[in-house]
């Protein structure tokens, strides 16, 4: 063996080591980078909130303080707003994979004449728009929703842009799926959920996030259309009218001494990241259980199957 293929051999196992450790320093660097304003959010929500104040908070809380949490929690308006978020993202999230799949199904069926053109129609929806005006009048006046739990529903239950990407997926499948359903005696309702629905978990779990974390973090219908309504508030409603009511506060408490004083355990740095943790959990619990069905090629297999 020669001195050039040897030398060749030992550069390319040094390359091989090399490798793995410059690839595990940058991954953890990204990693770091991206947990980092988590990590610095949480541990400003669980600070003092005068101490919060002088900033140079890190990775833990400087002076540990539930303040901010007890503030927000001890309202017993936030758990009512909290269960009609909740109800809100499930029925939304669930209407919405339902008329949304099921038309995107319809129109990815080649044999269906008129889906160039309902396509074209709905596609021209996302381009032009008739404003909010129109839409506050069509939603509370014409179909009187205004202060009642349906103006959460009725106008999100369809989405064009989902309704494209669950069809480009649905589009994708090999056709004799659907043939070998059609030769067994089924119908397209009948193809659709017995065959394609199930092929379609990544795309349906991927779309549920999307619709699910839109819903969560909704805040501005509820100010349209369900202000006078307390009982309809949401959480992002009430955590919102929560840091203005603490940023008031403070401004006020600039005048007054005594006023300072009463205020010093929160401020609006602190109440906004105690904010955002409690808003941010329930789609941190919820993610797990989905990420697993991101995960492509599964109509190859039932092909193979």
């Amino acid at each position: 063996m020669t001195t050039a293929v040897i030398n060749k051999r030992k550069n390319r196992i040094k390359r091989d080591r090399v490798f793995p450790i410059v690839n595990t320093v940058i991954l953890f660097l990204l990693m770091f980078l991206t947990l980092y304003p988590v990590i610095n959010t949480v541990a400003y929500s669980f600070n003092d909130g005068t101490d919060a104040l002088r900033g140079g908070i890190g990775l833990w809380p400087r002076i540990f303080s539930t303040k901010s949490y007890e503030s927000i929690l001890s309202d017993s308006a936030v758990y009512q707003a909290a269960f009609i978020s909740a109800a809100k993202t499930v029925v939304t999230t669930l209407l919405n994979l339902f008329w949304t799949g099921m038309l995107a199904y319809a129109l990815s069926r080649k044999e269906y004449v008129l889906r160039k053109v309902i396509t074209t129609v709905l596609v021209l929806t996302m381009y032009v728009n008739a404003g909010m005006i129109p839409n506050y009048l069509l939603i509370s006046k014409t179909l009187g929703l205004r202060n009642t739990f349906l103006v959460y529903i009725i106008p999100t239950m369809f989405s064009c842009f989902n309704m494209i990407v669950i069809r480009t997926y649905i589009a994708g499948l090999p056709e004799a799926l659907v043939e070998s359903a059609r030769i067994d005696g089924a119908g397209d309702l009948r193809a659709y959920w017995q065959i394609i629905f199930p092929l379609c978990m990544p795309v349906l779990a991927t779309v549920a996030l999307f619709v699910a974390v839109g819903a969560w973090n909704s805040w501005f219908d509820t100010y349209l259309y369900c202000g006078s309504e307390k009982d309809l508030y949401t959480l992002q409603y009430i955590l919102k009218m929560k840091l203005a009511t603490t940023q008031n506060s403070s401004n006020a408490a600039q005048t007054s001494v005594d006023a300072l004083k009463s205020t010093t355990l929160t401020t609006p740095v602190t109440i906004r990241c105690a904010i955002t943790v409690i808003s941010t959990v329930p789609i941190l619990i919820v993610y797990p259980f989905l990420q697993k069905y991101f995960v492509t090629g599964m109509a190859l297999g039932a092909v193979k199957g």
